[in-house]
């Protein structure tokens, strides 16, 4: 793919994540698909602009209530129960467990009232805008498998009230899978 390909299908990723403005997604172009420089801004902000105006057509279309905004009620409670969660966190599972430290440590750490964590990365969202599958990451802040589980069993528990099917086998290695099809 020629790096005009490339930064078309990253503008769209990007604009549908919902989580960058026009000036993030040239940065984020800039400096992580692409060398800085590589392509013309002007060109690229029209790229940008131009799938920002067919999202917000798509968007008349939407329910009142979106699964963003549900996930956004849910992950908004979990935090209110002491569950660190986190979107888009980073771009893969390592980068997400060093923003749930980073985070961890900025609250106070142990003071902090933070007992687990849940987050999706980066490329979970990828996936998500592929297929509908979205993949959380859970865990005990301390690592406590144990704990972890009932972790996972209340973060299945608070978005099956919230309307949406998961997947998950109570097993620590595997991540909840939240149907969004």
């Amino acid at each position: 793919m020629d790096k005009e390909a490339v930064a078309v299908e990253s503008v769209r990723q990007f604009v549908w994540s919902g989580f960058y403005d026009a000036d993030g997604i040239v940065e984020m172009i800039d400096e992580a698909v692409l060398s800085p420089g590589e392509l013309d801004h002007g060109w690229l902000r029209a790229r940008i602009e131009e799938e920002f105006r067919k999202k917000r057509a798509d968007e008349l279309a939407w329910p009142a209530i979106t699964d963003c905004d549900r996930l956004d009620q849910v992950f908004e409670l979990l935090e209110q129960q002491g569950i660190l969660a986190l979107q888009n966190a980073g771009y893969t599972q390592d980068n997400g467990l060093d923003d749930v430290t980073q985070f961890y440590h900025e609250a106070g750490g142990e003071q902090s009232g933070i007992g687990g964590y849940c987050f999706y990365h980066g490329q979970d969202l990828e996936r998500v805008m592929e297929n509908g599958d979205l993949h959380l990451t859970y865990g005990d802040i301390r690592g406590d498998d144990e704990k972890g589980i009932e972790i996972g069993r209340r973060i299945k528990r608070a978005l099956e009230t919230a309307g949406f099917t998961v997947v998950w086998d109570e097993a620590i290695k595997t991540r909840l899978l939240v149907l969004l099809r």
